[in-house]
């Protein structure tokens, strides 16, 4: 490989500056390792967490542990933006678009929520929480990354070398 083959391969595997794609993979590393976290809880002990959501039995813990699995789903396209973020920028994409759908989803939850269920409110609260915090995160550290590559500090065009441009 040309040593101008390898700038051009290097351009495009990593941002400049370096802080944006830092940023970006600080933003969802963070993110996903609390989702994984709690979706392994839920899948591994769902006993421990029916209760907090009106379930209980068989079928409580089936359906916890069905969330912790719809969680893990939701994470896939989490690693390839941590390792890549200019690359797999549409993935980054859908999984801030996806943090957006889980804020305004179970804040309208929480909304339709009648009184007198006051854990099931406080377990539906923390997830608003905890989605908002992310969004933002997420959401900021994009837009950096995406600022970064419109003033032409990234590129994603392999055919020409930064010499050329």
């Amino acid at each position: 490989m040309t040593r101008e083959n390898v700038m051009a391969r290097e351009n495009v595997n990593s941002c400049s500056p370096r802080a944006a794609c830092v940023a970006v993979r600080i933003a969802f590393a963070v993110v996903f390792a609390i989702n994984v976290q709690c979706a392994v809880s839920f899948v591994l002990w769902p006993e421990s967490f029916a209760a907090a959501y009106e379930l209980s039995g068989v079928a409580g813990n089936v359906a916890v542990q069905g969330l912790g699995v719809a969680f893990l789903m939701w994470n896939a396209t989490y690693p390839a933006v941590i390792a890549q973020p200019s690359r797999f920028r549409p993935l980054a994409v859908v999984a801030v678009l996806q943090q957006a759908i889980g804020l305004v989803g179970e804040s309208c939850i929480r909304a339709g929520l009648p009184a007198g269920h006051d854990m099931l409110a406080a377990s539906i609260e923390r997830f608003v929480i905890f989605d908002a915090a992310g969004l933002a995160l997420m959401a900021a550290a994009f837009a950096w990354l995406i600022v970064a590559e419109r003033k032409g500090t990234v590129s994603l065009d392999m055919t020409t070398s930064p010499q050329r441009r």
